[in-house]
Protein backbone atom coordinates (compact mmCIF):
# COMPACT_ATOMS: atom_id res chain seq x y z
CA UNK A 1 0.00 0.00 0.00
CA UNK A 2 1.43 3.38 -1.03
CA UNK A 3 1.77 6.45 1.17
CA UNK A 4 -1.30 8.09 -0.36
CA UNK A 5 -3.42 4.99 0.22
CA UNK A 6 -2.22 4.71 3.82
CA UNK A 7 -3.08 8.35 4.49
CA UNK A 8 -6.54 8.11 2.93
CA UNK A 9 -7.24 4.92 4.85
CA UNK A 10 -6.94 6.89 8.10
CA UNK A 11 -9.95 8.95 7.04
CA UNK A 12 -12.08 5.80 7.17
CA UNK A 13 -11.84 5.77 10.96
CA UNK A 14 -13.85 9.00 11.25
CA UNK A 15 -17.58 8.40 11.64
CA UNK A 16 -20.70 10.22 12.83
CA UNK A 17 -20.18 8.77 16.29
CA UNK A 18 -16.40 9.36 16.21
CA UNK A 19 -15.95 12.72 14.45
CA UNK A 20 -12.68 13.60 16.22
CA UNK A 21 -9.76 11.26 16.89
CA UNK A 22 -6.51 11.85 18.73
CA UNK A 23 -3.13 10.63 17.51
CA UNK A 24 -2.86 7.79 20.02
CA UNK A 25 -6.34 6.53 19.12
CA UNK A 26 -5.53 6.69 15.40
CA UNK A 27 -2.43 4.62 16.02
CA UNK A 28 -4.47 2.06 17.96
CA UNK A 29 -7.21 1.87 15.33
CA UNK A 30 -4.86 1.63 12.36
CA UNK A 31 -2.17 -0.54 13.92
CA UNK A 32 0.49 1.94 12.81
CA UNK A 33 2.91 3.69 15.15
CA UNK A 34 2.28 7.26 16.29
CA UNK A 35 5.14 8.69 14.22
CA UNK A 36 3.69 7.23 11.03
CA UNK A 37 0.18 8.41 11.89
CA UNK A 38 1.49 11.90 12.63
CA UNK A 39 3.31 12.07 9.29
CA UNK A 40 0.29 10.85 7.33
CA UNK A 41 -2.16 13.13 9.13
CA UNK A 42 0.18 16.08 8.60
CA UNK A 43 0.01 15.43 4.85
CA UNK A 44 -3.78 15.24 4.97
CA UNK A 45 -3.93 18.50 6.93
CA UNK A 46 -1.67 20.22 4.37
CA UNK A 47 -4.13 19.29 1.62
CA UNK A 48 -7.20 20.26 3.63
CA UNK A 49 -8.52 16.70 3.88
CA UNK A 50 -8.11 16.80 7.66
CA UNK A 51 -7.70 19.49 10.28
CA UNK A 52 -6.47 19.57 13.85
CA UNK A 53 -8.64 21.00 16.61
CA UNK A 54 -6.49 23.50 18.48
CA UNK A 55 -8.07 22.95 21.91
CA UNK A 56 -7.74 19.15 22.00
CA UNK A 57 -5.10 18.42 19.32
CA UNK A 58 -7.53 15.85 17.91
CA UNK A 59 -8.09 15.49 14.19
CA UNK A 60 -11.31 15.75 12.23
CA UNK A 61 -12.36 15.72 8.56
CA UNK A 62 -11.11 18.84 6.76
CA UNK A 63 -12.90 21.40 4.56
CA UNK A 64 -11.46 20.04 1.30
CA UNK A 65 -13.71 16.99 1.70
CA UNK A 66 -16.75 19.27 1.57
CA UNK A 67 -15.56 20.80 -1.69
CA UNK A 68 -15.00 17.37 -3.23
CA UNK A 69 -18.36 16.12 -1.97
CA UNK A 70 -20.13 19.18 -3.38
CA UNK A 71 -18.37 18.74 -6.73
CA UNK A 72 -19.34 15.07 -6.84
CA UNK A 73 -22.95 15.85 -5.97
CA UNK A 74 -23.09 18.64 -8.56
CA UNK A 75 -21.87 16.37 -11.35
CA UNK A 76 -23.43 13.09 -10.18
CA UNK A 77 -26.29 14.09 -7.85
CA UNK A 78 -27.00 10.63 -6.49
CA UNK A 79 -27.96 11.58 -2.98
CA UNK A 80 -29.92 14.76 -3.59
CA UNK A 81 -31.79 13.31 -6.56
CA UNK A 82 -32.81 10.23 -4.60
CA UNK A 83 -33.68 11.86 -1.26
CA UNK A 84 -37.31 12.88 -2.12
CA UNK A 85 -37.98 9.34 -3.36
CA UNK A 86 -36.39 7.94 -0.22
CA UNK A 87 -38.66 10.09 1.91
CA UNK A 88 -41.68 8.98 -0.11
CA UNK A 89 -40.70 5.34 0.41
CA UNK A 90 -40.54 5.87 4.18
CA UNK A 91 -44.03 7.38 4.09
CA UNK A 92 -45.41 4.60 1.89
CA UNK A 93 -44.04 1.79 4.05
CA UNK A 94 -44.29 3.51 7.42
CA UNK A 95 -40.75 2.31 8.09
CA UNK A 96 -37.15 3.56 7.82
CA UNK A 97 -35.88 3.77 4.25
CA UNK A 98 -32.18 3.96 3.49
CA UNK A 99 -29.79 3.89 0.57
CA UNK A 100 -26.23 2.56 0.60
CA UNK A 101 -23.37 2.86 -1.86
CA UNK A 102 -20.24 0.87 -2.62
CA UNK A 103 -17.19 2.94 -1.67
CA UNK A 104 -13.71 1.42 -1.92
CA UNK A 105 -15.01 -2.05 -1.20
CA UNK A 106 -17.20 -0.96 1.72
CA UNK A 107 -20.96 -0.62 1.94
CA UNK A 108 -21.55 2.94 3.14
CA UNK A 109 -24.86 4.54 4.15
CA UNK A 110 -25.56 7.35 1.69
CA UNK A 111 -28.93 8.64 2.89
CA UNK A 112 -31.91 7.66 5.02
CA UNK A 113 -35.43 8.84 5.81
CA UNK A 114 -37.71 8.17 8.76
CA UNK A 115 -41.50 7.76 8.77
CA UNK A 116 -43.63 10.13 10.81
CA UNK A 117 -46.22 7.51 11.70
CA UNK A 118 -44.37 5.54 14.37
CA UNK A 119 -42.59 6.67 17.51
CA UNK A 120 -40.58 3.45 17.48
CA UNK A 121 -38.38 3.39 14.40
CA UNK A 122 -35.16 1.81 13.18
CA UNK A 123 -32.41 4.41 13.57
CA UNK A 124 -29.65 4.84 10.99
CA UNK A 125 -27.50 7.67 12.40
CA UNK A 126 -24.87 5.29 13.75
CA UNK A 127 -24.82 2.96 10.76
CA UNK A 128 -22.08 4.58 8.68
CA UNK A 129 -21.09 1.21 7.25
CA UNK A 130 -23.24 -1.84 6.75
CA UNK A 131 -21.76 -5.34 7.00
CA UNK A 132 -22.26 -7.29 3.78
CA UNK A 133 -22.90 -10.59 5.50
CA UNK A 134 -25.57 -9.46 7.99
CA UNK A 135 -27.77 -7.05 6.01
CA UNK A 136 -30.31 -7.37 3.24
CA UNK A 137 -28.48 -4.54 1.44
CA UNK A 138 -25.28 -6.58 1.49
CA UNK A 139 -27.00 -9.72 0.21
CA UNK A 140 -28.81 -7.79 -2.54
CA UNK A 141 -25.55 -6.27 -3.78
CA UNK A 142 -23.44 -9.42 -3.50
CA UNK A 143 -25.93 -11.24 -5.70
CA UNK A 144 -24.86 -9.05 -8.62
CA UNK A 145 -21.11 -8.79 -8.06
CA UNK A 146 -18.51 -11.03 -9.75
CA UNK A 147 -17.75 -14.27 -7.93
CA UNK A 148 -14.15 -13.35 -7.13
CA UNK A 149 -15.29 -10.06 -5.60
CA UNK A 150 -17.83 -11.89 -3.46
CA UNK A 151 -15.15 -14.34 -2.33
CA UNK A 152 -12.87 -11.49 -1.31
CA UNK A 153 -15.61 -9.68 0.62
CA UNK A 154 -16.69 -12.82 2.46
CA UNK A 155 -13.13 -13.53 3.61
CA UNK A 156 -13.60 -10.93 6.34
CA UNK A 157 -14.44 -12.55 9.71
CA UNK A 158 -18.14 -12.38 10.56
CA UNK A 159 -18.92 -10.55 13.80
CA UNK A 160 -22.29 -11.27 15.42
CA UNK A 161 -23.60 -9.85 18.68
CA UNK A 162 -24.92 -12.42 21.21
CA UNK A 163 -28.57 -11.33 20.77
CA UNK A 164 -28.51 -11.62 16.96
CA UNK A 165 -28.96 -14.52 14.57
CA UNK A 166 -25.48 -15.72 13.54
CA UNK A 167 -24.85 -16.24 9.83
CA UNK A 168 -22.15 -18.66 8.74
CA UNK A 169 -20.42 -18.26 5.34
CA UNK A 170 -22.37 -21.13 3.73
CA UNK A 171 -25.69 -19.65 4.80
CA UNK A 172 -24.69 -16.19 3.60
CA UNK A 173 -23.89 -17.65 0.18
CA UNK A 174 -27.28 -19.37 0.13
CA UNK A 175 -29.00 -16.09 0.94
CA UNK A 176 -27.03 -14.32 -1.79
CA UNK A 177 -28.16 -16.97 -4.27
CA UNK A 178 -31.78 -16.49 -3.20
CA UNK A 179 -31.48 -12.71 -3.54
CA UNK A 180 -30.12 -13.16 -7.06
CA UNK A 181 -32.87 -15.64 -7.93
CA UNK A 182 -35.83 -13.53 -6.77
CA UNK A 183 -34.42 -10.01 -7.30
CA UNK A 184 -34.51 -8.80 -3.69
CA UNK A 185 -33.15 -9.77 -0.28
CA UNK A 186 -34.58 -10.05 3.22
CA UNK A 187 -33.05 -10.52 6.67
CA UNK A 188 -34.37 -10.58 10.23
CA UNK A 189 -32.46 -10.11 13.49
CA UNK A 190 -29.07 -10.45 11.82
CA UNK A 191 -27.85 -6.84 12.11
CA UNK A 192 -30.10 -5.43 14.83
CA UNK A 193 -32.41 -7.19 17.25
CA UNK A 194 -36.14 -7.18 16.36
CA UNK A 195 -35.43 -5.59 12.98
CA UNK A 196 -36.37 -7.02 9.62
CA UNK A 197 -34.87 -5.59 6.47
CA UNK A 198 -35.66 -5.79 2.77
CA UNK A 199 -33.43 -4.53 -0.06
CA UNK A 200 -32.99 -4.33 -3.81
CA UNK A 201 -29.77 -3.55 -5.74
CA UNK A 202 -29.12 -0.27 -7.54
CA UNK A 203 -27.17 0.02 -10.82
CA UNK A 204 -25.26 2.69 -12.74
CA UNK A 205 -25.48 3.63 -16.41
CA UNK A 206 -23.20 0.71 -17.34
CA UNK A 207 -25.43 -1.80 -15.57
CA UNK A 208 -22.91 -2.30 -12.74
CA UNK A 209 -24.29 -2.69 -9.24
CA UNK A 210 -23.39 0.36 -7.15
CA UNK A 211 -25.50 0.14 -4.02
CA UNK A 212 -28.81 -0.85 -2.53
CA UNK A 213 -32.17 0.59 -1.53
CA UNK A 214 -33.63 -0.85 1.65
CA UNK A 215 -36.43 -0.67 4.17
CA UNK A 216 -35.67 -1.51 7.81
CA UNK A 217 -38.75 -2.33 9.83
CA UNK A 218 -39.51 -3.15 13.45
CA UNK A 219 -40.05 -6.90 13.25
CA UNK A 220 -42.95 -7.16 15.72
CA UNK A 221 -44.90 -4.60 13.67
CA UNK A 222 -44.71 -6.50 10.38
CA UNK A 223 -47.74 -8.37 9.05
CA UNK A 224 -47.98 -10.78 6.14
CA UNK A 225 -49.46 -7.97 4.07
CA UNK A 226 -46.60 -5.57 4.75
CA UNK A 227 -44.00 -8.30 4.14
CA UNK A 228 -45.53 -8.79 0.71
CA UNK A 229 -45.94 -5.09 -0.03
CA UNK A 230 -42.48 -3.79 0.92
CA UNK A 231 -40.57 -5.56 -1.89
CA UNK A 232 -43.02 -4.13 -4.43
CA UNK A 233 -42.62 -0.63 -2.98
CA UNK A 234 -38.83 -1.01 -3.01
CA UNK A 235 -38.85 -2.07 -6.65
CA UNK A 236 -40.99 0.90 -7.69
CA UNK A 237 -38.76 3.35 -5.82
CA UNK A 238 -35.56 1.74 -7.15
CA UNK A 239 -36.79 2.11 -10.71
CA UNK A 240 -37.52 5.80 -10.14
CA UNK A 241 -34.14 6.41 -8.52
CA UNK A 242 -32.25 4.71 -11.33
CA UNK A 243 -34.27 6.64 -13.89
CA UNK A 244 -32.98 9.84 -12.29
CA UNK A 245 -29.42 8.49 -12.23
CA UNK A 246 -29.56 7.12 -15.76
CA UNK A 247 -29.05 3.66 -14.25
CA UNK A 248 -29.51 0.53 -16.31
CA UNK A 249 -31.40 -2.38 -14.73
CA UNK A 250 -30.17 -5.73 -16.08
CA UNK A 251 -32.83 -7.47 -18.16
CA UNK A 252 -32.72 -10.53 -15.92
CA UNK A 253 -33.42 -8.45 -12.83
CA UNK A 254 -36.16 -6.45 -14.54
CA UNK A 255 -37.93 -9.72 -15.35
CA UNK A 256 -37.63 -10.86 -11.72
CA UNK A 257 -39.04 -7.57 -10.50
CA UNK A 258 -42.03 -7.87 -12.83
CA UNK A 259 -42.66 -11.33 -11.43
CA UNK A 260 -42.62 -9.99 -7.86
CA UNK A 261 -45.03 -7.21 -8.78
CA UNK A 262 -47.38 -9.66 -10.51
CA UNK A 263 -47.37 -12.00 -7.53
CA UNK A 264 -48.13 -9.13 -5.17
CA UNK A 265 -50.97 -7.92 -7.36
CA UNK A 266 -52.52 -11.40 -7.31
CA UNK A 267 -52.31 -11.52 -3.50
CA UNK A 268 -53.93 -8.10 -3.22
CA UNK A 269 -56.60 -9.03 -5.73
Amino acid sequence: MGTTSKALTLLDYFTRTRPQIGLSELARLSGANKATCYRLMTELVEHGLAEQVAATKEYRIGPAVLRLAALREATVPTREAALPLLQALAVATGETAHMSHLVAGNLVTLAFAYPATHGMRVMMEDADRLPFHATSSGHAILGWLPGDTVDRILQVPFDTAPDLVPLMPAEVRNRIAVARAIGWAATANTFEADVSSFAVPLFDAQGQVQGALAVAAAGPRLTDATRAAIPRQLIASAREIMALWGGLVPAELSALWRKTETQTEKVQG
